[in-house]
């Protein structure tokens, strides 16, 4: 995946880095925003544009208020990475993972790049972001096992909606409320808080 806010390295064969170099890579180059693809390809990303975080910034509070009703999980947001089933290591820009999944994880693996798939994410669309690659990142989030997605398309007040048959709905409009449905039940977020 290569646009002008995304550049790809790739090592040549034998070479690979491990989760933990990985990290430690992350770690050494906190202003980069860095993920690892299923192929092992490293992905250097710009940091997100001021817009795109104020939204994933609502997102997560929304989320957490939400969250600290219902206790049922851990909310996360755009800094923390993910290992998933395929190998890669994404970042999305808001994350939940509910109680049961995080309690099966070491301490070890919760101060890194906690290995398994978030039941929720959301990614928000820059500018400079292709939809068509947005879409192809959101698709493998779900064959990874994630449960529920949304893709926020703020310029043009879209979300389309992702569960594991796919893509579900689209909303055309920041006039209306999203649901978490069976995956954060009672969860509704205004998407009028969006139009900046």
């Amino acid at each position: 995946m290569e646009s002008a806010n995304y550049h790809t390295i790739t090592f040549p064969p034998p070479i690979a880095l491990s989760d933990d170099e990985l990290f430690q890579l992350c770690v050494a180059n906190k202003d980069l925003n860095i993920e690892r693809d299923k192929d092992g390809r490293i992905i250097i990303m710009s940091p997100n544009g001021s817009l795109s975080d104020h939204i994933g910034a609502l997102i997560v509070i929304e989320l957490g208020i939400w969250n600290k009703t219902a206790q049922k999980g851990i909310v996360f947001s755009s800094s923390s990475g993910f290992t998933l089933p395929d190998g890669s290591m994404r970042s999305p820009d808001v994350a939940w993972v509910s109680n049961e999944q995080w309690d099966k994880l070491t301490k070890k693996q919760k101060i890194k790049f906690a290995p398994l798939a978030p039941e929720f994410i959301v990614e928000v669309r820059s500018p400079s972001d292709a939809l068509k690659d947005l879409q192809s990142k959101m698709m493998a989030w779900m064959e990874n096992g994630v449960l529920l997605s949304w893709l926020i398309d703020v310029e043009k007040e879209k979300v389309y909606i992702y569960t594991q048959e796919g893509l579900t709905s689209l909303i055309e409009s920041f006039s209306s409320k999203v649901e978490g449905g069976e995956v954060l039940p009672g969860f509704k977020f205004d998407l009028s808080l969006l139009r900046v």
